[in-house]
């Protein structure tokens, strides 16, 4: 039986259920370019293909549409065990059309080689000729093509006369097209012919089958089956048949490894069954010991086996070795879970107990290895596999740190050690991994374990999932300050726990944004030993960053400068949030971006929620809007997948940003309703300042200043920076603006003595030169307004923010035009308008082009065409490729494969009717987005 389809419900193989394949339109291009040939010319063509890949049903597919186009389609399969008598799979190729039997009959060699007559049985070169003559004659009627599948199990006698014929089709009109195995022994010779290789789908061809097959498949479920089949059809098809449906939803956890169906074991197995006892052993153990490190595979095989073992399992190409590193790799992942299937649970036991004394002086490898060796409860061993879940935990390994404590609370003998490892399992996965929806069980079994404990790793958990799920904050911190309060003083904050449970405590303080939640907190950490940096710096500079003293700025750059090289994404993402209102997310570009792209992998969810949202909020003020759009939408859908409510505002306010800019109100508007509508009865007031700013820029964009004003005073009463109102930092220009504009000169100066009194001009480029542009606004001497306005443009590194700066052009301009300079105005109004155009910033744009025209000049015409549109993300791959970054480095900014950035481009290309990247720019300045 070949790899590919038995029915149309059990296909192994990209077929939707329909007969159309999914993610193999290049193959199919390729087969139907030989296809077109075969009249004139005749030939050959092998499709080389891995197990379950879909080369049987490319095929069928083939011989469908090749016989419904009129070609006489033969049709054979190899069949492996099957013993066949010789020639079987030629008599049935050569019977599987009337004409081409009756044909066949009527030639004295093939009627004796094939059993139709008696007689002497003749030589392989003596058949092949007459086979092809055979298909000569039969294609001056009609043109005819050979479909071979599984040619690696042909009997002897038809692979060697087919491999012949198949060298001796050009020029008979007619071809032959099949499908083999790479690495299979096999008697039909295929070297020298055409081949095309079937690889894996890509990951968009991979999905769309899950989606098409699956389609209630959680997404989260769906990524897991496509990592696990790496492209391979069938196994996308058949895994989810292993799971139950409970899993299949997400509500319940995968297995560390899923159990291959009956189907894939025997299409995977099949090879492994018939190698030598130690081979297999030692594939056993290289499939346990899953890093390839072939220097730990020979010490724990050493006096049963050695490395040498491995030739036979090289040779079918089951393995392979990189002679540059040295590491053994599986050809795919499904044939390491099959020789796992393939023993005994004894079996895996005694080579876990041989890995743990290969890995002797690497504590975490040994102590997972003993504990998966281990079924009696042993303390010793759960220590060890905590400590392992630590190390994870500080790279970044949410789901080994998660799986780890939970078999460690396995493992446990104390019922009160058990449940304080399940809590523990609960918060690491709540800030790793992003299951939140774990939480509540892990924390019942918790209690079941030990009911009557009071645990602080409880508490933590709890409180990550009322404040992330609910949003309900005064629980979270009526929860966990009680917990902390009851822990013995002073408090060690080296112990993993009671750091996590100070910060989630400042969070809850921070989004609850009001200042009688804080002297707990503060209470907390005068009784620490020592302060945590991520904490002191949280507090410090993000907290409250209007109070923040210069050596608290100091000390945060220290850390940023110090996080090159880091693999904690907790750490990461904590010191990102305390430069947030600082603008030092710059410095964190490659640590944010490393960390976003692990929520693809399901390594760190939450961590990869929040640097996405970090990175969307430096993308506001450094104008890159489209970028924005795209990983703010990305933190989005996790949000929407895991169930992090709350966080999602935080992407929510960027879009609502960048929307009101560019005059989208009603988007904006919406979402700024969402978030006044979510944090009202939650009390949640960072986000009613979200909602708030918001509104501001909406106002501000539609020339409503009184709106404007009201909006800004409700994020900090203007004249005053509120204690614990970061946001305030953000909102100091619309501020000054709405009331300059609205008549309150006073209170916008009075705005800007608090901003300077908090030492804000000191503390970033961006703010000191907001600061100075503020000082413009209010002032009623239009010399020191001039002045100021210059001091504000000429900030070292001032275009880097261009909203910002376009709008200090704008209202320099605006400001000289109203004193009849207008001459000196046109520049800086003419800068602004071009900065707010390239922005996409419509409402902007239209202000300082009417100011233009006041001024006597002439005003850019918006060119757009309408004939073609491209969404935002593939304007985003045309612009980085137009900027000469190649296919990996643009897959790396959008989290895409480089393989699924090629096929965009390859779309795009006709689209804009270029041909090269160098075109690629002057067509998008004539294009609009869709």
């Amino acid at each position: 039986m070949g790899d590919g389809a038995t029915g149309p419900t059990t296909s192994g193989s990209s077929d939707d259920g329909d007969g159309a394949l999914i993610g193999r339109e290049a193959d199919r291009e390729r087969v139907g370019a030989f296809l077109a040939g075969i009249p004139r010319a005749g030939g050959s063509l092998v499709l080389l293909g891995e197990p379950g890949v879909g080369k049987t049903a490319l095929l069928a597919a083939v011989a469908r549409e090749t016989e419904a186009a009129g070609v006489r389609v033969l049709q054979t399969v190899g069949v492996q065990y099957r013993a066949q008598a010789g020639y079987g799979a030629l008599r049935q190729l050569l019977a599987s059309a009337p004409e081409s039997r009756s044909e066949a009959a009527g030639v004295p060699v093939l009627a004796a080689a094939l059993g139709f007559e008696r007689g002497t049985a003749p030589g392989h070169d003596a058949v092949t000729e007459a086979v092809v003559s055979l298909l000569a004659d039969l294609s001056r009627d009609l043109p005819t093509l050979l479909v071979l599948d599984d040619v690696q199990w042909l009997d002897r006698a038809s692979a060697v006369v087919l491999g012949q014929v198949a060298r001796q089709l050009p020029g008979t009109g007619a071809g032959m097209l099949c499908a083999a195995r790479p690495g299979d022994e096999s008697f039909f010779d295929y070297s020298g012919l055409p081949l095309h290789e079937l690889g894996p789908l890509s990951e968009d061809a991979s999905e769309a089958l899950l989606r098409r097959r699956f389609p209630a498949l959680a997404p989260r479920v769906r990524r897991r089956l496509m990592a696990d089949a790496e492209g391979n059809p069938l196994a996308l098809l058949e895994l989810p048949a292993a799971l139950t449906d409970p899993q299949r939803a997400a509500s319940q956890a995968l297995p560390a490894r899923i159990p291959l169906t009956r189907r894939l074991q025997s299409t995977f197995a099949s090879r492994i069954t018939t190698l030598p006892a130690a081979t297999r052993h030692l594939l056993l153990v290289a499939a346990l010991e899953g890093s390839g490190n072939l220097r730990i595979v020979r010490r724990a095989v050493a006096g049963r086996c050695s490395l040498k073992h491995l030739a036979p399992a090289e040779r079918v190409q089951l393995v392979h070795v990189d002679d540059t590193t040295g590491r053994l790799g599986f050809r795919h992942s499904l044939m390491r879970s099959a020789v796992v299937d393939l023993s005994t649970s004894d079996q895996r036991r005694n080579v876990h107990r041989a890995l743990a004394q290969a890995w002797t002086g690497v504590p975490e490898q040994r102590a997972w290895h003993l504990a998966q060796a281990t079924v009696e409860p042993d303390e010793q061993i759960a220590a060890l596999l905590e400590e392992a879940a630590d190390v994870s935990a500080r790279r970044g390994d949410g789901p080994n740190a998660v799986a780890a404590l939970v078999r460690a609370a396995e493992l446990s003998p104390a019922r009160s050690e058990q449940a304080r490892r399940l809590a523990k399992a609960a918060y690491v996965g709540a800030n790793l991994t992003g299951d939140l929806r774990d939480v509540p069980r892990l924390l019942d079994d918790a209690r079941q374990a030990a009911p009557h404990a009071d645990s602080l790793a409880a508490a933590v958990a709890a409180a990550l999932y009322l404040l992330n799920s609910y949003g309900d904050i005064d629980t979270a911190h009526r929860l966990l300050s009680g917990a902390i309060a009851l822990q013995p003083a002073p408090y060690d904050p080296t112990d993993a726990t009671v750091l996590e449970a100070l910060s989630t405590l400042l969070m809850v303080c921070v989004y609850g944004g009001r200042p009688e939640l804080w002297p707990d907190f503060d209470e907390a950490l005068a009784k620490c030993t020592s302060v945590p940096d991520t904490v002191q710096l949280l507090r410090a500079t993000f907290a409250d960053p209007a109070r923040a003293r210069p050596s608290d700025w100091a000390r945060l750059d220290a850390a940023i400068a110090a996080l090159p090289g880091t693999s904690d994404p907790i750490r990461i993402v904590r010191i990102g949030t305390a430069g947030a209102y600082a603008d030092r997310l710059g410095a964190l570009e490659e640590p944010l971006r490393r960390t976003a792209r692990g929520g693809r992998t399901g390594e760190n969810i939450f961590p990869a929620i929040q640097a996405s949202f970090l990175w969307s909020s430096h993308a506001w003020f450094t104008g890159e809007w489209s970028e924005l759009r795209r990983v703010a939408h990305h933190g989005l859908s996790l949000c929407a997948e895991f169930d992090y409510p709350l966080r999602s505002w935080t992407g929510t306010f960027v879009l609502a940003c960048v929307s009101a800019a560019c005059g989208d109100f009603a988007t904006a508007r919406a979402f700024a309703d969402r978030m006044d509508q979510w944090a009202g009865s939650r009390r949640a007031n960072a986000v009613r300042c979200y909602a708030a700013h918001a509104r501001t820029l909406i106002a501000l964009s539609q020339g409503d200043v009184e709106a404007a004003y009201r909006h800004a005073d409700t994020i900090t009463p203007v004249g005053s920076l509120s204690p614990f109102t970061g946001h305030a930092l953000w909102v100091v220009l619309d501020t000054v603006e709405a009331a300059v504009r609205t008549g309150r000169r006073e209170k916008a100066v009075d705005h800007i003595r608090a901003a300077r009194e908090a030492g804000l001009d000191a503390v970033s480029p961006r703010l000191r030169m907001v600061l100075l542009a503020s000082a413009a606004l209010a002032t009623e001497d239009d010399e020191e307004a001039v002045r100021r306005f210059g001091e504000a443009l000429a900030v070292e590194g001032a275009e880097r923010w261009p909203f910002d700066h376009a709008r200090i052009q704008l209202y320099f301009g605006e400001r000289l035009r109203r004193g009849r300079a207008s001459a000196r105005a046109r520049p800086h109004l003419g800068a602004a308008a071009d900065v707010f155009r390239r922005l996409g910033a419509d409402p902007w744009t239209d202000r300082a082009d009417k100011e233009l025209r006041a001024c006597g000049s002439p005003v850019r015409a918006r060119t757009r065409t309408t004939g073609v549109s491209l969404t935002p993300q593939q304007r985003e791959i045309a612009e980085l490729a137009a900027a000469g970054l190649s296919n990996k480095q643009i897959g790396e900014r959008l989290f895409l494969s480089p393989r699924t950035v090629s096929t965009h481009l390859y779309q795009l290309f006709p689209k804009l009717g270029v041909t090269s990247r160098a075109a690629l720019r002057d067509a998008l300045d004539q294009v609009q987005e869709g």
